[in-house]
């Protein structure tokens, strides 16, 4: 026989278990919070204690048959495809700086230089390393980890639990990810252009003077011009990444209805 004063528990704990869900979901997708070294502990407890708070200012009944039934299994489906594409949308803005350090790096002859991202445990080359920090702390200086929560909890009240997702988000998502491909490539273009003439210089050398060892001359050469290039380029490079972050930014706003 179950106490009176915990009749309500076990009701109570599915409404939690529910709340948790989307902005769980965000957090995996979304950059930083779903980094590999950030504690799966404090993901649980951060994802609880925001659902809990924006569940309590939307009305919400939970099916009749419970979670484990067809009803509640579409619920938990449209939950978790909701935080997905909140958090997807932050982190397509943040992966321009990575595609930016790729390109940057092939171009240097960095491209067999990697290093393990502690955000996703990858290897990445170590220019889009330097990116990817520069990247994180310009999302932490715009307040973005805050914005993403704000804009969870008011994802809420524009799209309560249960209902799916506009189509257009998704098409939204797509055209966004496209449009960071091609961010990506113009923050890189700069350096990698300007890499891509020395080496057509060293080229042209290796043809006028067929005794130079172009390989000997050419790759401290361009190491040394991409890294003065990346020095001077630095704050540039910082403001086009802050762009791609803003809009990415303003993607969640618009997914959340806020």
């Amino acid at each position: 026989m179950i106490a009176p004063g915990f009749a309500g528990v076990e009701a109570q704990l599915w409404i939690w278990l529910l709340a948790m869900i989307r902005p769980g979901a965000a957090f995996i997708a979304a950059p930083i919070f779903g980094a590999a070294s950030v504690p799966l502990q404090l993901r649980i407890i951060l994802s609880l204690a925001i659902g809990i708070a924006a569940m309590n200012s939307v009305p919400f009944t939970m099916p009749q048959d419970g979670l484990a039934s067809v009803a509640g299994i579409a619920l938990i489906m449209a939950e978790v495809v909701a935080g997905l594409a909140l958090g997807f949308a932050l982190q397509i803005g943040y992966a321009a700086a990575f595609i930016a350090g790729e390109t940057i790096a092939n171009a240097m002859g960095l491209g067999f230089s990697t290093m393990v991202d502690p955000l996703t445990g990858n290897p990445t080359p170590v220019v889009g390393q330097f990116l990817s920090v520069i990247s994180t702390f310009m999302l932490l200086a715009m307040d973005g980890h805050l914005l993403l929560i704000q804009f969870i909890v008011a994802s809420y009240r524009a799209l309560p639990p249960g209902e799916l997702m506009p189509a257009g988000a998704f098409e939204a998502i797509a055209r966004f990810g496209g449009t960071m491909f091609a961010s990506g490539v113009i923050i890189a273009l700069p350096v990698a252009f300007t890499l891509i003439l020395v080496q057509l210089v060293m080229g042209m050398l290796a043809r006028t003077a067929p005794a130079l060892n172009l390989f000997s001359v050419g790759m401290p050469a361009t190491l040394l011009a991409g890294l003065v290039l990346l020095a001077i380029g630095a704050p540039v490079m910082g403001e086009a990444i802050s762009e791609t972050l803003r809009q990415s930014l303003d993607l969640v706003r618009i997914l959340a209805g806020s």
